[in-house]
């Protein structure tokens, strides 16, 4: 019994490091980069870290506004496309264009 190894609890340094999931220093390096990068992203978003429920409200007023213009904008193809497709369709029916038998 003298072989056995025996999992003794790790110390202060050991425990800071599995909580945080790395070194302390490289934990602070990657949030820090993480930081930057959602920064980025918000801020294309056109979120502002000053007043950040106005840019919420913006946010959402705009893809509110975004998906009705959405759907004016695929109707509007819609109608463009049946002028000629409706007709050319019809006018095929009615001449007895040969039909898949």
């Amino acid at each position: 019994m003298q072989n056995d190894v025996r999992d003794l609890p790790g110390g202060n340094a050991d425990s800071l490091n599995r909580f945080l999931g790395g070194s302390p220093l490289s934990v602070a390096f990657r949030l820090i980069l993480l930081s930057i990068l959602v920064g980025v992203v918000l801020a294309a978003v056109g979120f502002d870290p000053w007043n950040i429920l106005h840019s919420i409200r913006v946010l959402f007023q705009r893809i509110w506004d975004f998906g009705f213009d959405a759907i004016n904008w695929a109707w509007r193809y819609f109608l463009l496309g049946a002028v000629i497709v409706i007709p050319v369709w019809f006018l095929s029916r009615l001449f007895g264009a040969p039909r898949g038998r």
